[in-house]
């Protein structure tokens, strides 16, 4: 067995569903399936012993629901990525599964590559939300907690240990864009960009994009 392959948990209480998403991920040279689990109880217990860089998790399950799951999950383990996947396009999940830490949101109706991009897009650090609304409920958050910040003393102190123009990239990479459209959408040259990124990463402790984005969804900078 590889030892670089991505790793990936699959979290639903529908067997066929597990059993078809294992067949698709198995068939890729670059991933492996860990373990599987039926309900957010379990889901913790598998990730507790088998650590997997990346987690599928359905959001309405028995026991223990996927956003309970995964923000005990990234708790414990904040490296590692969880992709919310669910029949349902709403609100409600899409803000909750990005306020518990998740790296992505997907529909279950998504085709097989784009399962396998967004696995391998979240295994890269990067945030990846294929629902149509995503961007209004993101962009809602971003508002709000803004909102929250200026009347929070604790709040004030930590957004001010960024610029404004580092702000300004820590929310587009919590849009899930990468360097490049973020120096297309604040007319800023990639270079730079990749500069604010790196000082972003450098103030806070964080390894990648992802800890960046989870970080500061958490402690409501941006979400």
């Amino acid at each position: 067995m590889k030892n670089n392959l991505i790793r990936v948990a699959i979290v639903d209480d529908q067997k066929l569903i597990r059993h078809g998403l294992s067949y698709i991920i198995k068939a890729q040279e670059d991933m492996e399936v860990i373990g599987e689990a039926a309900n957010g109880r379990e889901a913790v217990d598998l990730v507790k012993s088998t650590v997997p860089h990346v987690v599928l998790m359905d959001v309405q399950m028995p026991e223990k629901s996927g956003i309970e799951a995964t923000r005990e999950i990234l708790t414990a383990f904040p490296n590692i990525k969880v992709v919310i996947l669910t029949t349902f396009d709403l609100e409600e999940y899409v803000y909750d599964g990005i306020r518990s830490g998740a790296v992505g949101y997907l529909l279950k109706d998504a085709t097989p590559d784009e399962l396998i991009d967004t696995i391998r897009a979240a295994y890269r650090g990067e945030a990846i939300f294929r629902t149509s609304i995503a961007a209004k409920v993101m962009a809602k958050a971003i508002k709000s907690a803004n909102e929250d910040i200026k009347t929070n003393k604790a709040k004030i102190e930590m957004f001010e240990m960024f610029t404004e123009r580092e702000l300004e990239v820590l929310q587009q990479m919590a849009y899930g864009l990468k360097n490049e459209e973020i120096s297309n959408v604040l007319h800023i040259s990639e270079s730079t960009v990749k500069t604010h990124v790196h000082r972003i990463l450098q103030k806070i402790g964080a390894e990648d994009r992802t800890q960046a984005v989870v970080y500061a969804i958490r402690n409501r900078i941006v979400l």
